[in-house]
């Protein structure tokens, strides 16, 4: 496909009309919608200067379809037809290939985390977003869990209910109320919302003997129990925008959020708006679960977020005379592990003590002496281990948080 438009008369091709000056011209031609130039998005398949000055252009588009496909156009034709000597532009365009197209995606992603928004997340909290690729695998009895477990190792735990439709923090916690809103001291033309918070008492192996605190913020806290919220993904992802942007967190050593199941809206989101959070893949033994969490892992990574680890749950039943029963399958979760090239953080099995307690208020990881309790109690050594938190005591320590957060496989 070709259009071709002229520029006024022009004298003499100039010396200085080279393809790099072209090329260079081309750095002022952005693609609104993926917010770079289409030079360094890989748009410019060729650049031909011709005697006479004739300059033809050829742009990579990732349809043929594209919308904005006339106004890239225009604005290319307009930055070459400006250059001296040019005396008449012409733009061709073609589709990208399939890898064009996934190293375009990339760059974009790439782009977008450089300019990721402010949020009142502190820079020093370890972010773990906890993922799965579909729902019914127990991703968020992981989450709160985990979440608690932290806690009760004597530190300050910030739980973000990201899963906005399905929410089931509140009532996992035993936490109640309503969440509200005050004027921030530096900024008073703005309202910061406070989370509702819990005190957690030490673990036996905790870091110190004060225990911690948790702080949870859920839709939950603003809708009743049994409100269904029928939001689009805009919405979806708008309200955890603002749970990252308008919430007092405080000081916090984690921020777990317990994501969406699947690779939608939220989770785009949550890669822009926090670059550096870290992924943890939750699946269920069998291999039809662990297919299907690798697109969760897929998507972090395409996203350039680290994937700290695997969690297997559900991984085995105990009957009352100790003999063990793999009800889901085995290995799903280390064969993941492995195909992923990180390390398999948890096994947990499967206990009435952990639905019982989701439902009481009462996380399993804060009970004594059950199977499940000790289960978590390894999962969050190893959170531990794998994502330690960093004190900022100075502009290198900062370095080396942000350093930590992008260690290990991507």
């Amino acid at each position: 496909m070709k259009a071709v438009t002229q520029s006024p008369p022009a004298g003499p091709s100039s010396p200085h009309l080279t393809e790099e000056a072209v090329r260079q011209a081309l750095r002022a031609v952005v693609d609104p919608e993926l917010g770079d130039n289409i030079v360094e998005l890989g748009m410019v398949s060729s650049v031909s200067v011709q005697p006479g000055g004739l300059v033809v252009v050829g742009v990579a588009l990732t349809t043929p379809s594209c919308p904005l496909r006339g106004q890239i156009k225009a604005e290319v034709m307009g930055r070459v037809g400006a250059l001296p000597g040019v005396s008449e532009a012409r733009v061709e365009t073609t589709e990208m290939a399939q890898e064009q197209k996934a190293a375009l995606m990339s760059r974009a992603r790439l782009k977008a985390r450089e300019r990721a928004p402010r949020t009142t997340v502190p820079p020093r909290a370890r972010v773990l977003a906890v993922s799965s690729g579909k729902g019914g695998v127990g991703k968020s009895s992981v989450a709160v869990n985990l979440a608690a477990g932290l806690a009760s190792r004597g530190y300050t735990v910030g739980i973000l209910d990201a899963d906005i439709a399905g929410f089931s923090v509140p009532r996992m916690l035993g936490m109640e109320g309503a969440l509200e809103a005050e004027r921030d001291p530096a900024d008073p033309s703005r309202k910061l919302i406070h989370p509702l918070t819990r005190r957690v008492s030490a673990h036996s192996g905790g870091a110190n003997g004060a225990g911690g605190e948790l702080r949870a913020v859920s839709m939950g806290f603003l809708a009743g129990e049994g409100d269904a919220i029928m939001w689009r993904g805009l919405m979806l992802n708008r309200a955890v925008q603002h749970f990252l942007e308008e919430v007092d967190w405080g000081d916090l050593d984690y921020l777990v959020v317990d994501m969406p199941p699947g690779t939608g809206d939220v989770q785009m989101g949550l890669a822009r708006m926090v670059p550096s959070a870290e992924a943890i893949i939750v699946t269920t033994p069998q291999d039809a679960a662990q297919k299907v969490a690798a697109r969760a892992a897929s998507m972090a990574r395409k996203s350039h977020l680290r994937v700290a680890g695997v969690v297997e749950n559900m991984s085995y039943f105990t009957c009352a005379h100790g003999q063990r029963y793999e009800l889901f399958g085995a290995g799903g979760g280390r064969r993941l592990a492995d195909d992923l090239g990180v390390p398999l953080l948890g096994r947990i099995p499967l206990e009435p003590a952990v639905a019982s307690g989701a439902d009481a208020g009462r996380p399993a990881a804060l009970q004594e002496g059950t199977e499940a309790a000790r289960a978590f109690a390894a999962l969050v050594e190893a959170v531990v281990r794998s994502c330690p938190v960093v004190e900022m005591t100075s502009c290198s320590a900062r370095l080396a948080s942000r350093l930590a957060s992008l260690a290990g496989p991507a």
